[in-house]
């Protein structure tokens, strides 16, 4: 039986992060991070002193490589990481963000490792009891076989009495259509105990338009608790006991990426709730280490160590 805190899946990527302005076909130069909605969360979490079981593939090359390279650094245990030796490692190259501007971004993840995975993956690594189950809209995007596996996480825990996590993170132009995204992020949203949604992100998906509804339109749709993201403003936070509540953000003096926020705030909310503070509370923290995540160049340099969260707190 593996023991886990958090178990999460998905395609970890490797990052070319541009050194100069402009567009990405004149930049000369470019410096090597990892990267990947559902990895970032995995290190975050682990930085903290978490147990993090991370399920996913990549290819048999020097991405492939150095991605488990990072994972090992970073505290992650390679055992749930298989390696395919027909399918390369995707990446992704990012354009330097100047004046807090979002970066422009080119993927190349098309028929990737990652892309192969089923509930296969989950299976072949054993018993596992994970305390907490950490699945973004990313994942069942990339294939049937991711989407049957991100479903089957969900149930899974949700059979065992475990946390469940959903942030929708989406990336319209994986999917076949805008109605399919739509169908499958709300079932496992309803399938969820607690959603994060971005507040654009609970537009698109709950055609709502105040944070309000889109919390009111996840719990009576059956998840236990929503907390709408609203970047520099902070976060609505809503559950079934009647919880409502706006958490106030975390002012920043300079953005240099708004890339891996979202992710941060999960790292904060995640790893609240595995130490018992309440929802708002989780948000607090949620808020704190996103805005600490954007003043930082790479996805995840800005995930804090527990020190570095102690000080945040201070």
């Amino acid at each position: 039986m593996i023991e886990l805190d958090v178990l999460t899946a998905g395609e970890a990527l490797v990052l070319l992060a541009a050194e100069s302005p402009g567009a990405l076909e004149h930049v000369d130069r470019f410096r090597r991070f990892s990267a990947g909605a559902e990895l970032n969360v995995a290190i975050g979490l682990s930085r903290l002193g978490l147990r993090v079981g991370y399920v996913t593939r990549v290819g048999d090359d020097a991405f492939g490589r150095f991605l488990r390279a990072q994972m090992e650094r970073e505290g992650i245990p390679l055992g749930l990481v298989a390696t395919d030796r027909d399918r390369s490692t995707g990446f992704m190259l990012k354009s330097l963000a100047v004046d807090g501007a979002d970066p422009l971004i080119d993927y190349y993840r098309r028929g990737a490792a990652a892309s192969a995975m089923d509930a296969t993956d989950l299976a072949a690594a054993g018993p596992i009891d994970a305390r907490h189950v950490h699945v973004t809209g990313i994942l069942p995007a990339l294939s049937a076989g991711c989407r049957a596996l991100a479903f089957t996480m969900v149930a899974t825990a949700r059979a065992q009495g475990r946390r469940v996590s959903f942030d929708p993170n989406l990336r319209p132009r994986l999917w076949p259509s805008r109605e399919e995204m739509t169908v499958a992020i709300n079932e496992l949203a309803a399938r969820s105990d607690v959603v994060l949604p971005g507040l654009s992100e609970g537009r698109l998906l709950t055609g709502k338009d105040r944070p309000e509804d889109i919390a009111a339109f996840y719990l009576d749709a059956g998840a236990g608790a929503v907390v709408v993201k609203l970047g520099a403003m902070g976060a609505f936070c809503a559950d079934r006991s009647g919880l409502r509540a706006f958490v106030p953000g975390v002012p920043v003096r300079h953005v240099v990426d708004t890339v891996g926020a979202g992710d941060g705030f999960a790292v904060g909310v995640i790893s609240g709730l595995l130490e018992g503070v309440d929802l708002a509370a989780a948000a607090r923290r949620g808020n704190a280490i996103g805005a600490r995540t954007v003043q930082f160049p790479g996805d995840s340099d800005g995930l804090p160590t527990r020190r570095e969260l102690d000080d945040l707190a201070g």
